[in-house]
């Protein structure tokens, strides 16, 4: 279940998948699917088993039918390296879109950026709408409230009785929004909350403020 909050005067709805859709502007904005990334893993001797295989197609069809944009915008790291057999299925199901669909480019987007315009994708440095600014790596820009990806952020929770617990998570602070990663393949970066940080958690299928 996807949680609405308001920032900057826009609304955005945090979904669990990572995802976050951004109502005023009807778009999807999502970063780090890392696509191919286990493949890569074993094409270079690494032990990974195979239900770790990319599964990023279905969890984007389900977030676009859920939200049904216009437009969906990847905020960087959509594949993982160099073209492998995940290309084929990522331009199949390109083929399959009727909405809009961009790339903002992140420091794993490797691939030509000839290669996603020739089947119809745009590809930018970074986008600016109004007041937000959408990039990958998070930036503070005077004036402007930054989205971006990069991090994979996650919090550490510990109970009374010394559990511990970490959660993927969508973190603000007075500059902007980091989001979580789209990929499950991706691992997670612990970040330490600050007064005035607002911390929106990922648990199991929904997505809860942190006090």
């Amino acid at each position: 279940m996807a949680l609405e909050v308001n920032l900057k005067d826009q609304t955005f709805q945090l979904h669990p998948s990572g995802a976050c859709y951004w109502v005023e502007q009807d778009v999807i904005l999502l970063a780090d699917v890392h696509l191919g990334k286990s493949a890569h893993f074993r094409k270079h001797g690494m032990a990974v088993p195979s239900q770790a295989d990319d599964k990023e197609f279905d969890k984007l069809n389900q977030v676009i039918e859920e939200f049904q944009p216009s437009r969906l915008w990847f905020l960087g790291d959509l594949f993982h390296s160099y073209k492998n057999a995940e290309w084929h299925f990522f331009e199949q199901w390109l083929q399959s879109q009727v909405i809009e669909i961009a790339l903002v480019m992140g420091n794993h987007d490797v691939i030509s950026r000839d290669s996603f315009e020739r089947l119809g994708m745009k590809t930018y440095e970074a986008l600016q709408m109004g007041d937000i600014f959408l990039t990958h790596h998070p930036e503070e820009v005077n004036g402007k409230y930054n989205i971006a990806g990069h991090i994979h952020p996650s919090v550490k929770l510990q109970g009374r009785g010394k559990q511990r617990l970490k959660l993927a998570c969508f973190f603000c602070s007075e500059y902007g929004m980091i989001l979580p990663a789209f990929g499950d393949f991706t691992g997670t970066y612990s970040l330490s909350p600050k007064k005035g940080n607002r911390i929106f958690a990922i648990v199991d299928r929904e997505v809860v403020e942190l006090s």
